[in-house]
């Protein structure tokens, strides 16, 4: 019995020895687990861990360390942040045809390229939004223009029909 035990566990270390994208998701695991506690946690210890992602990406620019930092500076808030530094740092290992490492990188670069995609249609909108705003401002300004200039023709009509009014009673006066 214990022999088998020990060769049942043999065996399903040779296999996890024999998949070669076993290591390869446990890295991209791990990135997505460092990610997850950085965003999570105090600000101080998200500088330093986006300090330690950037010494280790300047030392080695191994795909690994390079989707570690895009990761970072994508998930963490503002102003650590830096999605275009972060889609810059992608672009190069982005595939989605290969497991691991270039797929979560392709998935991610294209969430970032949405997200600017988005940041780009909000500031379209809020230009428009603003431009409207003006344009409505101009023409409430015009109006009441036009209303003023109205109101003392208005007036000005009146006074000159209290002036006929005037004239006509002194000549009625006159003639009596």
């Amino acid at each position: 019995m214990k022999l088998f035990l020990v060769a049942l566990a043999l065996a399903c270390a040779s296999c996890a020895a024999l998949d070669p994208q076993g290591g390869v998701l446990r890295d991209v695991d791990s990135v997505v687990a460092d990610a997850l506690n950085a965003a999570r946690a105090p600000q101080s210890e998200q500088r330093a861990a986006l300090a330690r992602a950037q010494q280790a990406f300047k030392e080695k620019p191994q795909p690994l360390a390079r989707l570690r930092l895009a990761t970072l500076l994508a998930v963490l808030p503002a102003p650590l942040r830096d999605e275009a530094r972060a889609a810059g740092l992608l672009e190069p290992i982005a595939d989605a045809g290969v497991p691991g490492v270039g797929r979560f990188a392709a998935f991610l670069a294209a969430d970032l390229a949405e997200r600017q995609r988005l940041a780009r249609e909000a500031d379209r909108l809020a230009r428009e939004g603003e431009r409207a705003a003006r344009e409505r401002e101009r023409v409430d300004r015009e109006r009441d223009q036009r209303e003023a200039a109205l109101r003392q023709q208005v007036e000005a009509l009146r006074s000159i029909e209290r002036n006929i009014q005037e004239r006509t009673e002194k000549l009625r006066r006159g003639q009596r």
